[in-house]
C-alpha cells in the first residue's frame, strides 16, 4: 500500500513538476529583473499629456508592452512558486513583494484611458488614418473610444473610485453573514453520529444515499436562511440598487446593458438564452421523472435532486492512463491539437501531484512569454481525467492565442474562456460513454453528463431569469421584499422542475444563499459557454466540413475581436438559439440512453 503521508515538495520527482525554472533559472535572476522593473516602470508616466500625438502613442504602446511583459513574468513566477508550497516563506515574501508593487505599477498608466477619452472628438481617428504604425492597435483604441459616452470626467471618476469600497458593502455583508455568522445546527450523519452542518459540508450531505440525512441537511440549512430572510433581502436589494446606480451614472439604459455592452454582447444573447431554455423545459421535467423512477421514490423532493442515481466502486486511474484516455477522447481534434497536448504533457507544463503545502484545486495560468502552466492535485480518480482535459483545454487555448496574436490581443474574455475547456470535457465524456460496456458504469457516466447540463445550463439560466426579474422590478420602481423574492423563486422552481417534483417550501429562500447575485449578470455566461462548447463538440463529432479548422481558428483568435464575433467566425452564432439547442439535443440524447439502460 502506498503511504498516506503527504510528500514534501522536494520528494516529488522532477518529471512530475512544472518547469518554472524556464522562466528564471534561479531566484537571483528574478531579483535582478525585479530591480530593473522598478527602474523602468516609472518611465511610463513620461507619456502623460502627450497621447494626442500619434507617434508618441505608438511609442507608449511599445514601451508599455516591453515593461508589462517583464512585470507579467516576474508576477507569474512568484505566484507559481508560492502555489507549489504555500508554507515556503521565501516565496511568500516574493509574492507579497510583487503584489504590492503591482498596485503601485497600475498608477503609472492610470492616466491612459481617461486621457485618450478626453481628447477632442476625432483626434485618435485622424491619427489612425494617417499613421500605419497605429494599425496594430486599432481594435484596442476603438474599444477604448466606444466607452466615451460612459466615462465621466476626471473628478467624477475619482469620486466613484473612492466610493467603490463602500458600494461593495452588500456583497461583503452577505459573505460574512453566510460564511461566519450563520449557524445551521447539528444533524445525524449516515452512521447516526451528531455532526455540525455547515455551508462547507452541506454539499456532501445533500448527495447522501440516506434520504433522512439529505432531508435533515436540507431543512437545517434553509431554516437558518429563512430566519434571516428579511436581512438577506435587504442586502440583495441594496446590491441591485448599487448596480442600477452605476448603470445610470454611466449613461446606460439598464444594468443589463451596463454589464453586457462593454464586451459588445447584444442584450438578446441574454434574453434569448432564457427564452430558449423556457421553451425546452419539458426535457428537464422528463429528467426529473426518470430520476424519480431510478431512485424508486413515490415522491421526488428538492432534496433528492443531487443524489447520484448509481454508485460505482472507485477505480484507481494512474496519471499515464489518464493521459491515454484524454488522447483517445480528444482524437477528433486531429493530429496538430494532439501534438500540442503531448508537448504539454512531456514539456513541463504540468505540476501533477499533491504535496505538503501545495495550493488546492486546479488551474491553467501563465504569461505571454511563459508556458501555459497547469496546476493539478491529481488524485487517481476518474474525475481527475476530466480536470486534466479541462485545464489543458485552457492551456492550449492560451498556447494558440499567444502564438498567433500580439501581446495586446493574446488574452481572451471570460465569455470565451470556458468554451475551450468545456469542449474538451464534452469530447472526453462522449468517448467514455460510447466505449463503456459495463452497464452500471455507463449509467454512471450518462448521469454525470446529465447533471452537468442540469447544473451548468438549466440551473444557471433559472438564476439568470431571477436576476432579470429583480433588476427589471427595481428599474420600474417596484421595491422587492423577502416575500417577493420567495414567491418568484418558488414559481421558477415549479416551472423548471415540472409536475413530478414536490417543490418544498424551504427552497423558496434559496435565492438568499447564491453569492453570484452580487456579481451582476455573471451566471448566464456559464450557460452560454457550455452551449458554445456543445455546438463545437457536436460539429466536430459529426465531422462537419472544416469543423476542426474553425474551432482551432477560434482558439487562435485570443482577444482580437469581440467574443460574439470570434465565435461567429468559427461557426457558432450566440445571437441565435442554435448553440443552446445543441446542448438540449445532447441532454435529450442522454435521456434516451438512460431510458434504454433501465
Amino acid at each position: 500500500m502506498e503511504s498516506k503521508v503527504l510528500k514534501k515538495r522536494e520528494e516529488i520527482q522532477e518529471q512530475d513538476k512544472w518547469s518554472i525554472n524556464e522562466i528564471y533559472s534561479n531566484d537571483e535572476v528574478w531579483e535582478k529583473e525585479y530591480k530593473e522593473l522598478q527602474e523602468e516602470a516609472p518611465k511610463l508616466k513620461e507619456f502623460e499629456g502627450k497621447l494626442g500625438d500619434g507617434e508618441t502613442l505608438i511609442r507608449y504602446f511599445e514601451v508599455n508592452e516591453k515593461v508589462s511583459r517583464k512585470a507579467e513574468k516576474i508576477y507569474v513566477y512568484a505566484h507559481l512558486r508560492c502555489d507549489e508550497d504555500t508554507s515556503n516563506t521565501k516565496y511568500q515574501a516574493m509574492m507579497n513583494k510583487i503584489d504590492a508593487y503591482m498596485a503601485e505599477y497600475a498608477t503609472y498608466t492610470a492616466y491612459v484611458v481617461p486621457e485618450i477619452l478626453s481628447l477632442p472628438d476625432g483626434t485618435i481617428e485622424k491619427q489612425m488614418e494617417e499613421l500605419k504604425g497605429l494599425e496594430p492597435y486599432k481594435f484596442l483604441l476603438e474599444n477604448i473610444l466606444k466607452e466615451k459616452p460612459h466615462v465621466l470626467d476626471k473628478k467624477e471618476e475619482e469620486l466613484l473610485a473612492a466610493a467603490s469600497d463602500c458600494l461593495d458593502a452588500p456583497s461583503s455583508i452577505h459573505n460574512i453573514m453566510t460564511n461566519a455568522d450563520m449557524k445551521f445546527g447539528n444533524i445525524k450523519d449516515e452512521d447516526g453520529e451528531e455532526v455540525e452542518l455547515t455551508e462547507g459540508n452541506y454539499s456532501s450531505f445533500i448527495k447522501s444515499k440516506d434520504r433522512e440525512v439529505r432531508k435533515e441537511a436540507f431543512k437545517g440549512l434553509f431554516k437558518e436562511y429563512k430566519a434571516f430572510e428579511n436581512t438577506l433581502a435587504t442586502t440583495l436589494s441594496s446590491s441591485i440598487k448599487v448596480f442600477n446606480f452605476g448603470a445610470r451614472v454611466r449613461n446606460y439604459n439598464s444594468a443589463l446593458e451596463a454589464s453586457l455592452k462593454p464586451n459588445d454582447i447584444p442584450l438578446e444573447v441574454y434574453t434569448n438564452a432564457i427564452k430558449t431554455i423556457d421553451d425546452n423545459l419539458s426535457s428537464l421535467h422528463r429528467y426529473v421523472g426518470l430520476k424519480k423512477k431510478l431512485l424508486g421514490l413515490d415522491e421526488m423532493h428538492m432534496y433528492d435532486l443531487y443524489v447520484p442515481v448509481i454508485e460505482i466502486p472507485k477505480e484507481r486511474v494512474e496519471f499515464d492512463d489518464a493521459v491515454k484516455m484524454a488522447i483517445e477522447g480528444l482524437q477528433p481534434l486531429g493530429k496538430e491539437y494532439l501534438d500540442i497536448f503531448q508537448e504539454g504533457i512531456n514539456g513541463g507544463w504540468i505540476d501533477k501531484y499533491i504535496n505538503k503545502g501545495k495550493r488546492g484545486g486546479a488551474y491553467s495560468w501563465g504569461g505571454y512569454d511563459t508556458k501555459p502552466y497547469v496546476l493539478l492535485n491529481y488524485n487517481y480518480e476518474l474525475n481527475d481525467v476530466s480536470t486534466l482535459v479541462h485545464e489543458m483545454g485552457h492551456s492550449i487555448h492560451s498556447y494558440y492565442s499567444r502564438k498567433e496574436q500580439s501581446y495586446y490581443y493574446a488574452g481572451y474574455t471570460l465569455f470565451c474562456a470556458e468554451v475551450a475547456s468545456t469542449t474538451n470535457e464534452a469530447l472526453l465524456i462522449h468517448h467514455l460513454i460510447n466505449k463503456e460496456t459495463d452497464k452500471k458504469k455507463k449509467l454512471y457516466l450518462i448521469n454525470q453528463e446529465l447533471e452537468q447540463i442540469r447544473t451548468t445550463v438549466f440551473r444557471q439560466l433559472m438564476f439568470a431569469e431571477f436576476e432579470l426579474y429583480t433588476h427589471e422590478s427595481f428599474e420600474k420602481g417596484i421595491p422587492l421584499t423577502a416575500e417577493d423574492y420567495n414567491a418568484k423563486w418558488h414559481e421558477l422552481n415549479v416551472k423548471y422542475f415540472g409536475p413530478e417534483m414536490v417543490v418544498d417550501s424551504e427552497i423558496d429562500v434559496e435565492w438568499s444563499r447564491i453569492p453570484h447575485f452580487y456579481s451582476d449578470f455573471y451566471v448566464y455566461q456559464y450557460a452560454t459557454g457550455y452551449a458554445a462548447a456543445s455546438a463545437f463538440a457536436k460539429s466536430i463529432l459529426n465531422k462537419e466540413p472544416n469543423a476542426v479548422a474553425k474551432y482551432v481558428g477560434f482558439l487562435k483568435s485570443g482577444g482580437s475581436d469581440y467574443p460574439i464575433e470570434i465565435l461567429k467566425k468559427a461557426g457558432v452564432d450566440m445571437t441565435t438559439p442554435k448553440p443552446l439547442e445543441a446542448t438540449i439535443d445532447r441532454f435529450n440524447e442522454l435521456l434516451d440512453m438512460l431510458e434504454k439502460e433501465i
